[in-house]
Parts: structure tokens; C-alpha cells; sequence
């Protein structure tokens, strides 16, 4: 009976909640949300499906828990310039950005979950962390108080817009997996804008090539230099006029 009770206590030490978090995370990694099933779970921890619940109230709160687990790593490792110096309130949200799209790229599943968290939850430890997260550098900016939540809500949805589009989604049979798939998908896609008619798509043909050769990282960060300098700008602009703030 000592030996029985010695044994359960040990297998409750070793199926915690941080373990059943992680395995889901590799789970949804492997093969996307339909695979974070009590049964896919059971397998891989090697237990019974009492022992998981007995941690998680149930798959949907385990999902949310796996959610809020990986945007919380990844905004917890932060990268840094390596010089030892505070951030400016630009680069704070430049890393914070790819922090996010980082964490997307590595777990594609998550692009889709964000957007949920965002329109559905907004009261959601996700979105109030994403939004802290932006929000503080944009204070920072010099934007007055009364336009924060829409700027910091421009450049959350541009964030996670441009993260949701640049996933690549395993298993949907076009989407490509790998660098050697994604070459020969934007070829493809390069050769067919070079083909339409010149008269009716000049700009798309000049841009056939860029498109092909482009790189999503860096096409990102473009984007955000883009929103942040229209927010300095902007923002500069109207100090310098005396009105504080932009319509």
C-alpha cells in the first residue's frame, strides 16, 4: 500500500500543469488545433485522461492556457541590442512586433487563435498583454492620451495582420511548408503577374520580380517603420502646430 501511494505521488509530481501545457503546445504544433484532443494528450503524457483534467478544467481552457504560454515566452525573451542601453520607444515596439511574429512563424496555429483572442476576448490575458506590450512605447511616443488606444490599436492590427498572413499553415495542400516549396510558390506566383496584360496591370508587372525575391521578415519591419513614422510624424507635426493631437 506504501509502495502504490509512493508511486501515485510521483506521478502527480511529474504530470503538472506546466507538462500538460507543453505537450498540447507540441501537439498544435505537429498538426494544428484538431490535434489537442483528451485522447492525442493521453497518449503522448502517457496517462489517463482523469489525470489531465484533474489539471486543466477542459480542452478549450487548456488551449487558451497554451495560447497565453507561448505570447508570454515570447514576449518574456525579448531580444536585445546587445550594448546594455534602453531601448527607444521605436525599438521597443519593433521587438515586440517580432517577438510576436516570431512566435507565429514558429507555431502557425497560433496566427489564427490571435485574431479570436482579439475580437472575441479583449478582456483575455492575450489581449491586454499584446496591448501593454505596444502600448507603453506608444505612451512614449509623445501620443497624446486621448488617441492611445487608437494608435495602439493601429499597430496591434497591422502586427497581427500582417503575423496571420505570413503563417504558414501545415497540411492545407497550398499553402508551402519549406523554403524549397515557398521559392517555387512565389515563382509561380511571380510568373503569373508577369503574364497579365501590361495595358491593364503595369504596376503589378514591375513588381512581379520584388515579389518573388522578397523577404516576409523584413517586408514586416518595413511595415512597421512605416506606421511609426507616420505616427512621429504626425504627431511632431501637430506639436509643432499647437493642436496636440491628429484628426
Amino acid at each position: 500500500m506504501a509502495t502504490q501511494l509512493r508511486q501515485s505521488q510521483r506521478r502527480r509530481q511529474v504530470l503538472s500543469r506546466e507538462r500538460i501545457v507543453a505537450a498540447a503546445i507540441e501537439l498544435l504544433d505537429a498538426a494544428g488545433e484538431g490535434a489537442l484532443t483528451v485522447r492525442a494528450l493521453s497518449e503522448r503524457l502517457a496517462t489517463g485522461s482523469g489525470a489531465i483534467y484533474h489539471h486543466v478544467g477542459n480542452m478549450n481552457e487548456l488551449l487558451q492556457v497554451a495560447i497565453d504560454s507561448v505570447i508570454a515566452d515570447a514576449l518574456a525573451a525579448l531580444p536585445a541590442d546587445g550594448s546594455g542601453a534602453t531601448r527607444t520607444p521605436e525599438e521597443e515596439i519593433r521587438a515586440v512586433a517580432l517577438g510576436l511574429f516570431d512566435a507565429v512563424t514558429k507555431h502557425p496555429w497560433l496566427a489564427a487563435q490571435l485574431a479570436v483572442q482579439l475580437t472575441r476576448s479583449p478582456w483575455g490575458p492575450v489581449t491586454v498583454r499584446v496591448f501593454e506590450s505596444i502600448g507603453r512605447p506608444v505612451r512614449s511616443l509623445g501620443v497624446p492620451q486621448p488617441d492611445w488606444f487608437a494608435t495602439t490599436s493601429a499597430l496591434v492590427h497591422y502586427i497581427l495582420g500582417a503575423t496571420t498572413q505570413n503563417a504558414q499553415t501545415p497540411h492545407d495542400g497550398e499553402t508551402p511548408r519549406n523554403a524549397v516549396d515557398r521559392a517555387e510558390f512565389l515563382a509561380a506566383a511571380s510568373k503569373a503577374w508577369q503574364d497579365l496584360d501590361p495595358a491593364d496591370y503595369p504596376f503589378v508587372r514591375a513588381i512581379a520580380e520584388q515579389m518573388r525575391d522578397h523577404d516576409d521578415r523584413r517586408q514586416f519591419l518595413t511595415g512597421i517603420g512605416l506606421v511609426l513614422r507616420g505616427i512621429t510624424t504626425s504627431y511632431s507635426s501637430a506639436e509643432a502646430g499647437g493642436t496636440g493631437r491628429t484628426t
